[in-house]
C-alpha cells in the first residue's frame, strides 16, 4: 500500500549522506553528453530543415533523401502534439467516467461508439470542419491531420485509463479517506500512481497505433481532393505512387531509426521508471530494464537539478491540494451576505458547467440524427443493403486475423512469458516491432501479390494481420507472466505435461488476456481494413470487396452519403459484435479467472 502513495515522490533519506559525498563521474558525463547530443540535433535539424524547407517546391513532395530530415521533423511534430492531447484527453475524460455514475453512463458507451468509428472517418469529417474554419490556409489541414493521428491514439489509452481507476483497491481507497486526502491528493498519490504502468504501455502501443496512420493522415485524399503535408507518411505514399523503390526504403530505414531510437530514448525508461509504481513486488518476476534510465539516476548533476525542482512541484501540489481548504476557511470568515454572494456565484457556475455539457450532449444527439436524417434522405436500400455485405466480409477477414495470429502468438507468447532469458531478448524486439507503421511493408506485399498471383480477397487478411497480432502477443505474455508461481509449482507436482498441462493449466490462466488482446486485435483490423482491402505499387491497385475499401473508395470520390453508410454500418456491426459476442467471452474469461 505504501508505494502506491509514496511512488510519485519517493523520499531518498537514506542515501543523503551517500549522495552528498558524490562528485561528477563518468556517468554524469555520459549523461550529459547525451542530452547536448541531443540538444545539438534539434539545434542543427532545426537550421537544416529551415533551408531545406525553403528549397523545397511549396506543395509538393520531393523524394530526395536530403529532404527527409524536414519531413520527419513534421511528422514527429504532429505525433507530439497529437499525443499530448491524447494524454489530456485521458486524464480529463477517464477521471470523470471513473468518478462519477451518471457520467460514466453516457461516456463509456460513447467512447465505444468512437472506438469503432475507423480513423478515416473522423478525417473525411475534420477535414471538411477544420478548413472552414481557417480558409485559404494549410493550417485546416493540419490541424485534420494532427486530429486523425489523436483518434489513432486516445481511445485505447482512455478505457486503459479507465479500466485502472475502476480497479483501485478498495482498502487504498478507504485508506486515502482514512488519511483526509481530498480528490487531487488521492489523484496524485493513489489513481495515477496505480494506472501509471498501464498509461505507459498503452501510451507505448497507441503512440505506435499513430505511427500506422501517419501516411493517411499527411496524403490526404478526400472529398476528391489531394493535399500532401511534409512528412515521413505522404513521402512513403508519394514513393509508392512512383514506383520509387530507392525512396521507399529509404523511409523504411528511416522509420526503423525513430522506432529504435524512440523505444531506447523514451519509452524503455518510461517502462522501466513506471515499474516504481507497482503495488508489490513479486519474488522472480524480472523488473524492467533501461541503460539510458540508469545512467540518468547515477548522474550526480541531473539528480541535483531534479532537486532543484522539487520545490516548485511540491509547491504546486500544496497549492492544488489545499485550495479547498484555504476556500472552505475564507467562505467561514466572510460575513453572511458574501458567503451567500459566493455560494450563489458557485452555484451559477456549476449551471453554467451543467448547461454547457448538456448543450455539448445536445449538439452531438443532433449530429447524429442530422447524419441520420441525411442518410434516410439520400441513401437507397441497395446502398444499406450492400454496405452490411461488404461489412459481413470485412467481418469474416478480420475475424481470419484474430484466429490466425493467435495459432502462433499464444504458444510463442507462453514461451516468451515463461522463459526469462528468452523474455529479456524477445521483449525488446516484440516492443520494436509492434511499434513499426505494419503498411509501410504493404509496397512489398503488393508485390509478392502481383508477380505470384495471389488471390488478394484472401490475401488482405496477412496485411491485416500485419498490424494486429502484436496486440494479441502483447497480452499473452503479460498474462502468462502474471500465472502464481505456486499454481505453476502445483502443475509440475500432479505432473502436467503436454497437451494436458496446456489443456488444465495455461489455457485457462492465460484465457483472460487472451481474450482482452482479440478484442483489441479485432478492433485494430476493423481500423486496418481500410488500408489493408486497398494497396498499391505504382499503377498496380489490388482491391478486396469489402466494406474498408469501400469506406476508402467513397472517401477518395468524397461521397457523402456511401462515406455516412460505410461509417455508420461499420460502426453498427463493431458494437453488435462488441455487446453479444466479446462481452459474453469476457464474462466467461471472470469466471475462469475467479474459478482459476
Amino acid at each position: 500500500m505504501g508505494k502506491a502513495f509514496e511512488g510519485s515522490d519517493r523520499s531518498c533519506d537514506g542515501e543523503k549522506g551517500r549522495t552528498s559525498a558524490r562528485r561528477i563521474g563518468v556517468a554524469d558525463l555520459l549523461a550529459l553528453g547525451l542530452v547536448a547530443a541531443l540538444g545539438w540535433v534539434v539545434a542543427s535539424s532545426h537550421r537544416g530543415i529551415e533551408s531545406i524547407a525553403s528549397s523545397l517546391p511549396p506543395g509538393a513532395i520531393t523524394l530526395s533523401i536530403a529532404s527527409l530530415p524536414y519531413y520527419v521533423f513534421r511528422s514527429i511534430l504532429r505525433m507530439i502534439l497529437a499525443f499530448g492531447l491524447s494524454v489530456i484527453f485521458t486524464l480529463i475524460y477517464g477521471y470523470v467516467a471513473g468518478h462519477y455514475r451518471v457520467a460514466e453512463m453516457v461516456l463509456i458507451p460513447i467512447l465505444d461508439i468512437l472506438q469503432s468509428v475507423p480513423v478515416l472517418g473522423f478525417l473525411s469529417v475534420s477535414v471538411a470542419s477544420f478548413v472552414n474554419l481557417f480558409p485559404g490556409s494549410n493550417l485546416g489541414f493540419e490541424l485534420a491531420s494532427v486530429f486523425a493521428i489523436f483518434t489513432s491514439q486516445a481511445w485505447n489509452m482512455t478505457f486503459g485509463f479507465y479500466q485502472s481507476l475502476s480497479a483501485v483497491p478498495k482498502d487504498l481507497k478507504e485508506a486515502a479517506a482514512v488519511f483526509g486526502l481530498g480528490r487531487w491528493r488521492t489523484f496524485t498519490k493513489l489513481e495515477l500512481p496505480y494506472s501509471m504502468i498501464g498509461l505507459v504501455w498503452n501510451g507505448m502501443m497507441s503512440f505506435g497505433g499513430g505511427w500506422f496512420f501517419l501516411a493517411a493522415s499527411e496524403a490526404i485524399t478526400v472529398l476528391g481532393k489531394d493535399v500532401r503535408l511534409p512528412g515521413i507518411g505522404s513521402y512513403m505514399a508519394t514513393a509508392i505512387e512512383e514506383s520509387n523503390v530507392a525512396a521507399l526504403m529509404s523511409s523504411l530505414v528511416t522509420m526503423a531509426i525513430i522506432i529504435v531510437l524512440s523505444d531506447q530514448l523514451i519509452w524503455r525508461p518510461l517502462v522501466a521508471w513506471s515499474d516504481k509504481f507497482k503495488l508489490e513486488l513479486a519474488g522472480g518476476v524480472d523488473e524492467s530494464e533501461s541503460l539510458v534510465l540508469d545512467l540518468f539516476k547515477r548522474s550526480f548533476v541531473l539528480d541535483n537539478l531534479g532537486r532543484l525542482t522539487q520545490p516548485v512541484v511540491r509547491g504546486v501540489s500544496w497549492l492544488a491540494g489545499n485550495a479547498t481548504v484555504f476556500i472552505t476557511r475564507s467562505l467561514r470568515e466572510m460575513g453572511p451576505s458574501r458567503q451567500r454572494f459566493v455560494r450563489w456565484l458557485w452555484n451559477a457556475t456549476v449551471v453554467l458547467a451543467k448547461g454547457f455539457l448538456a448543450l455539448f450532449l445536445a449538439y452531438g444527439l443532433y449530429s447524429g440524427v442530422q447524419g441520420l436524417v441525411f442518410l434516410l434522405r439520400t441513401a437507397h436500400l441497395k446502398l444499406v443493403v450492400d454496405a452490411f455485405y461488404l461489412g459481413f466480409l470485412t467481418f469474416l477477414r478480420v475475424m481470419a486475423s484474430v484466429f490466425l495470429g493467435m495459432l502462433w502468438t499464444v504458444p510463442v507468447g507462453v514461451k516468451i512469458g515463461t522463459n526469462p532469458r528468452l523474455r529479456k531478448v524477445a521483449q525488446p524486439i516484440v516492443q520494436i516491432a509492434a511499434s513499426f507503421p505494419a503498411n509501410m511493408l504493404f509496397p512489398f506485399v503488393t508485390m509478392l501479390y502481383v508477380r505470384y498471383k495471389v488471390n488478394f480477397e484472401l490475401g488482405a487478411v496477412p496485411l491485416m494481420m500485419l498490424g494486429t497480432q502484436w496486440y494479441l502477443l502483447f497480452n499473452v505474455i503479460g498474462g502468462t507472466m502474471s500465472i502464481p508461481r505456486d499454481l505453476d509449482e502445483a502443475a509440475r507436482v500432479y505432473r502436467l505435461r503436454g497437451f494436458a498441462r496446456w489443456k488444465y493449466f495455461i489455457l485457462p490462466a492465460i484465457f483472460p488476456s487472451v481474450v482482452t488482446g482479440a478484442v483489441t486485435a479485432a478492433g485494430g483490423a476493423w481500423n486496418a481494413s481500410i488500408v489493408a482491402e486497398v494497396t498499391s505499387w505504382g499503377a498496380t491497385r489490388l482491391e478486396a470487396t469489402g466494406l474498408g475499401a469501400f469506406i476508402a473508395e467513397s472517401t477518395s470520390k468524397g461521397d457523402w452519403t456511401a462515406i455516412v453508410t460505410g461509417i455508420a454500418v461499420m460502426s453498427i456491426i463493431v458494437v453488435v459484435v462488441n455487446r453479444f459476442f466479446w462481452r459474453k467471452l469476457y464474462e466467461k474469461a471472470e469466471e475462469m479467472k475467479a474459478a482459476f
